[in-house]
């Protein structure tokens, strides 16, 4: 697979880059196409208004100029005077006697903006200018759908572009979440192996002494390391929900968590003092709750408050940890449930990026910093359903 990625990489970059020049192409052969018409166009207009000089010249028409004079094209025209009096006009849809002349005159200010006058001008033999007309013409209306041609064109591979990121995004999340089910099976593969060796000498030293307090602790925190498998075996696959107590699951958390916490943490449980009936994982649920509980006392720097707050609603639980630490950065508090993201000198960022993936996409629940204020703390939500909702 490693000798892949380069020629993938290749390969993207090269597809990227021909799409790049086959969309200049386009463009530039669009900008071609619109300068050659605008400029035959131009070339009728010069022509008519040369058969138009040629009628001042002599009245009486010859078949040629009668013809070309005739055939004035879709352009729409306006021939003016010196003092930009309106002589004459051809392809626009006015009506003399239903239409003031102002509105006439409003057309010719914006025909004026789309091209240049062709001037039509005679003098006698005397060089004496006698006439000097102007010939104002807008556009085709082929012309002018072609002018926002471009930006149709930019606007299809603009939703293009998305759609393919869309794609792109989609295949990396579904890339991550295989190597994030791949690692956690291997990591609980690869602990499980020495755990089940420490369990047989376990049970070797209590066949030969009493039950003291080291192998009590010890005894606890294999079954500790036994929970740890556990949660990454369920983090590589999709885990089953059971309906049971959660405040009962956070009670167990909290109780572990204090043992083995800093004595300079308060602790302000608020709970029900009943049953809270959910459907969720409870070694997924406790594992992040001690994520939030841990990042919380590290913002604290193991002194200080930290309050779990447990909420029941209609139709869902709410679950509040707050500390008085030192807060989180309005930039960094959108970035810190991304994979790899941390602000600490030691730490892989995965502790919340877990936590995220195991509320939102196995218990299809939200996880959210819902307050953080500098030098006051920080308070984290988390959202479960009341009832399972389907696994997408």
């Amino acid at each position: 697979m490693k000798h892949l990625s380069p020629l993938k990489i290749k390969l993207k970059n090269s597809w990227l880059f021909f799409a790049f020049a086959i969309v200049v192409l386009i463009l530039w052969n669009t900008n071609i196409l619109f300068k050659s018409l605008s400029l035959q166009e131009r070339n009728k207009m010069k022509l008519w208004a040369m058969a138009q000089k040629e009628y001042i010249k002599n009245p009486s028409l010859s078949n040629l100029t009668f013809e070309v004079l005739q055939y004035s094209g879709v352009n729409p025209m306006i021939q003016v005077d010196e003092s930009d009096n309106i002589i004459e006009i051809r392809n626009i849809d006015w009506n003399e006697k239903k239409q003031d002349t102002a509105e006439l005159y409003s057309i010719l200010d914006k025909i004026k903006k789309e091209n240049d006058p062709i001037l039509i001008q005679f003098r006698n033999e005397s060089g004496d200018l006698i006439v000097n007309q102007r010939l104002y013409y807008g556009n085709s209306s082929i012309l002018r759908k072609l002018q926002y041609y471009p930006l149709a064109l930019l606007l299809i591979i603009f939703l293009f572009v998305a759609v393919l990121y869309f794609v792109f995004k989609t295949t990396q999340i579904a890339e991550q979440n295989r190597l994030w089910a791949a690692m956690a099976k291997e990591t609980a593969h690869q602990i499980g192996t020495p755990l089940t060796s420490m369990m047989g000498w376990i049970t070797l030293l209590k066949e030969k002494q009493k039950k003291s307090m080291p192998i009590i602790e010890i005894e606890k925190d294999i079954e500790r390391l036994n929970l740890i498998t556990d949660r990454f075996s369920k983090v590589g696959s999709l885990p089953k929900l059971i309906s049971l107590d959660l405040t009962s699951s956070i009670n167990e958390t909290l109780a572990y968590l204090k043992q083995r916490g800093s004595q300079h943490i308060k602790y302000e449980i608020n709970l029900p003092n009943k049953k809270v009936m959910i459907p969720f994982n409870p070694q997924l649920i406790s594992w992040t709750i001690e994520n939030l509980i841990k990042n919380s006392i590290d913002a604290m720097k193991g002194k200080g408050t930290l309050t779990i707050k447990l909420v029941e609603k209609v139709s869902q639980v709410e679950i509040l940890v707050s500390d008085t630490g030192s807060g989180i950065k309005k930039n960094i508090a959108s970035k810190i449930f991304k994979p790899g993201f941390t602000t600490k000198k030691r730490g892989w960022g995965l502790g919340l990026s877990l936590a995220k993936r195991i509320i939102e996409d196995f218990h299809k629940g939200k996880i959210s910093v819902l307050k953080t204020s500098l030098g006051k703390g920080t308070i984290f939500q988390v959202i479960l359903n009341k009832v399972p909702l389907k696994q997408s």
